[in-house]
């Protein structure tokens, strides 16, 4: 039978004291000084009233269901990533179309093939597959160069009823993508030195929809640390392990 939580706590205090009366010079215990008293988080501003609508939406997931675009028992390894691009551009002319800030991605859709995987001059990146849904079946991860510029749309696509929809979508100046677990993670530049935007999507079963869970910047790269001074001419030469 163990003892109670009290037992416990006197015991261990009673076996402290022990050690430290039985604790010579050589190997005691030594104090490591006062320790700082912890501090819980301040509210700021408690008078003031909560706001009762967001301002940017955040927490909304971005979806689409794409036209057009079927698949035999809803494998999306049988959809072709030039026609859901294609179909993007079609259902969007205030993005593509002549007046459309990407204009140049749709007369580059020209140079693609079906499957095409970013060779040449086609803006239509290699399509990645992973069950991110959680559902037991692949969904679709591809991306595609904006043009003009060097943004990067990045997008997945999952079955719903026999429907292709979209689940994320996000447009940027990209560095790198990765897939973890179910979680997409996006990183661009910074704009600051040293240091990169990173983004992560997790999908919530609740939107139906792939979540900004974590929006931060990190520092990447080596950083950087002041060279420490050398020995001067004098200093004794450090000891040399002794052989065993």
């Amino acid at each position: 039978m163990f003892p109670s939580r009290p037992a416990r706590a006197a015991l261990g205090a009673a076996t402290a004291v022990l050690l430290l009366a039985g604790c010579g010079d050589s190997g005691g215990l030594v104090s490591a000084g006062p320790t700082p008293t912890a501090s819980g988080p301040t509210r700021l501003w408690p008078d003031q009233p909560p706001a009762s609508s967001p301002a940017y939406d955040y927490g909304e997931a971005q979806k689409e269901a794409i036209k057009g675009i079927r698949a035999v028992g809803d494998d999306i390894h049988k959809v072709d990533p030039v026609a859901v691009v294609r179909a993007e551009i079609a259902a969007h002319p205030e993005y593509y179309g002549t007046d459309g800030p990407y204009h140049d991605t749709a007369r580059l859709m020209s140079a693609c093939g079906a499957g095409a995987s970013g060779g040449g001059r086609c803006p239509v990146l290699k399509a990645y597959y992973r069950d991110l849904t959680g559902d037991g079946r692949d969904d679709m991860t591809l991306a595609f160069r904006l043009r003009p510029g060097n943004q990067t749309a990045v997008r997945v696509y999952t079955f719903e009823a026999d429907r292709l929809v979209q689940v994320l979508a996000n447009d940027d100046a990209v560095t790198g993508v990765e897939l973890a677990g179910r979680k997409v993670i996006i990183r661009s530049p910074a704009g600051i030195t040293g240091y990169e935007y990173r983004t992560q999507w997790t999908w919530d079963a609740e939107q139906l929809g792939m979540l900004l869970t974590r929006d931060e910047i990190l520092r990447v790269g080596a950083s950087r640390r002041p060279t420490p001074p050398k020995p001067s001419r004098s200093s004794s030469p450090s000891p040399s392990e002794s052989p065993r």
